[in-house]
Order: structure tokens, then sequence, then C-alpha cells
């Protein structure tokens, strides 16, 4: 329900529910089956934009129910091609969203939550406030723009979608998901949930849940450090969530789905960079098939961690790879514009008048 307008989101409703309305509305079923199609295949915005639906069922779609889309209240360009995105939402709360282009893909950072709740000393969304949970709507539609925005300044379509924005996505479990069910439905956006990757801090009794589902998309963990002492530290969700209690999670995640982890690691200088820790970090990783991405620390004003040197960290991704584990090195991309990986929080205020 929009508080503003009293109005029902139409996107809140499912095919049935939708059916239902247009039947009690005295309308065909097929009726609702075309809208669902305007709202969900083609991305729909407005109701009179609905080509194929008769100007008398627009009005009554437009007096009974609203389109919560989210709109792009600026966007930041970095000079290696990366775009950062606030979103402004329905009820003015902002988001981050980021267009990451490289030379094999084109892929879209989107959030799940307005801030989070984990206070992750490294990541400045951590800093922030969770405010609430995103819609499946509200998700979709990032993926939605980002990909228009791929396509008008590169010409080309998004490839891949990562859960690694603001939030965390496993806490808003049901919405994540279904937000995923509509990006990768045929009468969604289509795209193939191998190219699909959600990232947690890691929820043990959330990443089972995603193995009961048998889940089709990537699950990634930031994981940052292999030994309880050190990750409680930089992340207090781990006091809840051992490495123990995660590992038995992921072993039955994999039972389940079958799908291999990646496992997220932040090299921070004289904090995690030796390689006993890398030694700790294979350890880890003997659980279950995985593979680890060695991430670039982005500064934040908030805390005092910084990157580790280029010498310790392609030391610790070639003690990884003797052990037998595939390791890549991520540098960072968006970092002169607070869009890389750690560095979303919101710094700007919404526009007065978005239309």
């Amino acid at each position: 329900m929009n508080r503003n307008t009293g109005k029902t989101d139409i996107r809140s409703l499912n095919l049935a529910e939708l059916q239902q309305v247009f039947v009690a509305m005295g309308e065909k079923n097929f009726r609702a089956t075309q809208v669902y199609e305007w709202l969900w295949k083609k991305s729909c915005f407005s109701f009179q934009d609905m080509s194929n639906i008769s100007k008398e069922l627009r009005n009554k779609l437009e007096a009974n129910f609203t389109i919560n889309h989210v709109k792009i209240n600026n966007s930041q360009f970095s000079a290696d091609k990366t775009i950062k995105n606030s979103f402004i939402l329905h009820d003015t709360h902002l988001i981050e969203g980021v267009l990451i282009p490289s030379d094999d893909r084109m892929t879209a950072c989107v959030s799940s939550q307005v801030g989070c709740s984990l206070t992750c000393k490294f990541c400045a969304t951590g800093y922030m406030e969770r405010k609430r949970n995103l819609n499946p709507d509200e998700i979709y539609d990032q993926v939605v723009l980002i990909d228009k925005q791929a396509r008008e300044n590169y010409n080309i379509p998004l490839t891949n979608i990562v859960y690694m924005g603001m939030g965390e996505p496993l806490l808003n479990y049901a919405n994540v998901l279904k937000s995923i069910e509509r990006i990768t439905a045929e009468d969604g956006l289509n795209m193939a949930a191998k190219r699909i990757t959600v990232s947690t801090a890691g929820i043990a009794k959330m990443i089972k849940k995603l193995g009961d589902e048998q889940v089709k998309f990537n699950l990634a963990l930031s994981l940052h450090a292999a030994n309880d002492k050190k990750r409680n530290e930089i992340m207090p969700i781990n006091e809840q969530n051992s490495l123990k209690a995660l590992a038995e999670a992921l072993k039955y995640y994999y039972t389940k789905t079958k799908n291999p982890v990646t496992y997220e690691y932040i090299v921070f200088n004289n904090f995690n960079d030796e390689l006993e820790d890398a030694a700790e970090l294979a350890r880890f990783c003997k659980h279950l098939p995985c593979k680890v991405n060695i991430i670039e620390y982005n500064p934040i004003s908030f805390a005092d961690f910084l990157n580790a040197g280029e010498d310790k960290i392609d030391a610790f991704a070639a003690y990884l790879r003797k052990q037998g584990i595939i390791t890549n090195v991520r540098r960072s991309r968006g970092k002169d514009i607070d869009a890389a990986c750690g560095q979303l929080a919101i710094k700007e205020k919404a526009a007065a008048n978005i239309s």
C-alpha cells in the first residue's frame, strides 16, 4: 500500500491474486495476464503505456492501483567506466546500485535493504542504520534501470547480477528470493540463475534454508578471516554464526544444491595478510568445493583499515593456489566515486522534485 495515495501497489500481487482482482472487476482472466506481462516482462512503470489494454481498463487500474517504481536520483561516472547510482524509492528513502563493466561481462551490483544492521567494521553501509527491507519489485527495478544504463552507455546488456550492495540479503530472505524468481522467470526478465550471485556475511540457518530450497543461483560468503577471534573483531555477526556453524551450514547447502561456494576475502594490512592466515583459509576451504576471490580493500572514513601491499596479496594468492584452491584477485572498480566494494553509503539528499 502506498501511504500517500492509499492505493495498492499492483506488483505486490502474484498472477493468481491479480486474476481474482480482475474477475471481481468484471474483467477476463487473460487481461490480468496481459497486465502481469507488462509489469514483469516489459518492465512497464505506467498503466497508460500498456498499449494492448483498453483506455477504460487503464483508467480503472490507475484509479485503484499504483506502481511504486524506483527512480534514478543521481548517477556518477568513474574513470574506469563504472557507474554508481543513487535510487529513490516511493517513500523517499535512498539506496545505491552500481554498473560494473569489464572485458567479458556487464554486472549490476544491487542493494537488498535500506542501510544495514550488521555493523561490519570495514564497510561503509555497516555504519548506517537499517531503515527497512526492500520489496522484490524494488530489487527488480534496480536491475531494469542498470540494464538500461548498460545498453545506453555501452551498447551491451547486463550479463550478471550480484547482490552485494547495501544490506544483508539473507536478512531479507523472502523478498530477495522473490526478486530472483521475477528476474529469472520466463514471464519476467528471463535471466539465467547461474548469472546471479547472492553474497552473505554468514547467517547459518538461512544458508541451510537456501539448501532446502535447492536454489540455482550462486552463493558467496564474505569471510575475510578464517579464525573466530579475528572474524569476531571485524564482523560481529560471527559471534552468533561461528566458523564452525557456517562450515556445517555450507556443507549442508552443498549436499542439497551441488553448487560450489565463493569465499570473498579482503586482505587487510597487518591484520589477516600473513601466510598463517592463508593457511587457515585453505583449511576452511577444504570443507566443500569452492573458490576464493581476494578483494582489494577500499578505505572508508569511518575505519582505519588499510589494504595489504601487492607483494603480500600476491604471496597470499600463490599460497592458496599451491593448495589447489581456485583463487582470483579482484581489483577495485569505481573507487574514485566511492562505488567500490564496501564503500556504498548515501552521501546526498534526494532530489526535491523527481517525477
